[in-house]
């Protein structure tokens, strides 16, 4: 493989950035070409100050095959090589590649940083890993190969719940006391003659992308993370999604007022469930929980394999018979 380091996502064809992710070990919308520009021109929404890219493509002949973007900053003590994206707004990372390219790709991936970066980086911290990705095993196993102090944990935990079948028979497979709740609250709201939801057609992209923030900002935790450099990322990732045909946002409205809004990617026959926000002046009706009831059936009508709720533990997930995964944190220091 040939290994060449690039000073800017553009070097890098997009439409081949993201037929290779297609094959990768992990493909995840966050690592898609469009979403790692985007997080790289708002480092996060300000999370990294000072940051160098350090974005790697290997290829054999003129065929990609693989890509490691990175970035160079100080992190827990080291000069970290972290993965683009890391760490607060980006669920899943990992490197970019075929599975029977793997293992080779890391360990000349590893001896080019070596070569290239020399004494620039100390370590290497990688968040985000699912746990079922390879690169965990193979950064163990270089890591002892090159006499490295090698660090692996569990980071947070991503509950999903696995579909591919009917609304009714999802209901079925969950708690009993939680299935009569979502179906009670649904009859409720639909009932009342007040509710409708809808998937947006983003005719508007600024002004949808407006009324969910700002149902965002109703909770007092959300308007403090939304800084304004955080509101310019978050405003860069949703257009980036929109314009790679991958953006699914939906509302639900009472008396034609938005009450309720789930932010979510389409990708790989799944639906990534990234931010909502809810109007708690019509906390009567439960917009949060009907709207994402509404959302699972539309998945199990559109044969979506698995809602993903992705990082945190919060209980409603459960409730919904999420099941949990993990993403890993993997650390290095050079020996």
């Amino acid at each position: 493989m040939n290994y060449t380091l690039h000073s800017n996502f553009s070097e890098i064809n997009a439409l081949a950035w993201n037929a290779l992710l297609k094959e990768s070990v992990t493909d995840s919308p966050f690592l898609r070409h469009e979403y790692q520009t985007a997080w790289w021109t708002h480092r996060g929404g300000g999370e990294w100050q000072n940051a160098q890219l350090i974005l790697i493509s290997a290829s054999e002949g003129d065929q990609l095959v693989g890509i490691a973007p990175l970035f160079l900053a100080e992190y827990d003590g080291q000069r970290a090589l972290l993965l683009n994206g890391s760490i607060e707004i980006s669920d899943y990372l990992d490197v970019i590649v075929r599975k029977e390219d793997h293992a080779p790709f890391l360990s000349g991936l590893f001896d080019f940083l070596a070569a290239q970066l020399a004494d620039n980086w100390h370590g290497l911290d990688w968040y985000n890993l699912p746990d079922s990705s390879p690169t965990l095993g193979v950064i163990k196993e270089e890591s002892a190969k090159r006499k490295w102090t090698h660090l692996e944990e569990m980071y947070r935990p991503t509950p999903r719940i696995a579909l591919n079948v009917s609304f009714d028979d999802y209901l079925a497979r969950i708690d009993k006391k939680q299935r009569h709740e979502i179906r009670r609250k649904m009859r409720r709201a639909e009932e009342s003659g007040r509710v409708r939801w809808f998937i947006s057609e983003m005719q508007n992209p600024d002004a949808e992308i407006d009324a969910f923030i700002k149902l965002m900002e109703d909770d007092e935790n959300k308007a403090k993370f939304l800084t304004d450099p955080m509101r310019a990322q978050m405003r860069a990732a949703i257009h980036a999604a929109h314009q790679g045909g991958w953006l699914w946002l939906a509302f639900l409205e009472v008396d034609g007022q938005r009450a309720a809004a789930a932010l979510n990617f389409d990708h790989n026959n799944k639906l990534w469930g990234y931010n909502a926000g809810v109007d708690r002046t019509f906390m009567e009706l439960s917009p949060g929980w009907v709207l994402l009831s509404y959302i699972l059936q539309w998945c199990c009508d559109n044969h979506r394999a698995e809602f993903d709720f992705m990082r945190g533990d919060e209980e409603y997930k459960y409730r919904f018979g999420a099941v949990n995964q993990f993403v890993m944190r993997a650390k290095v220091v050079k020996g």
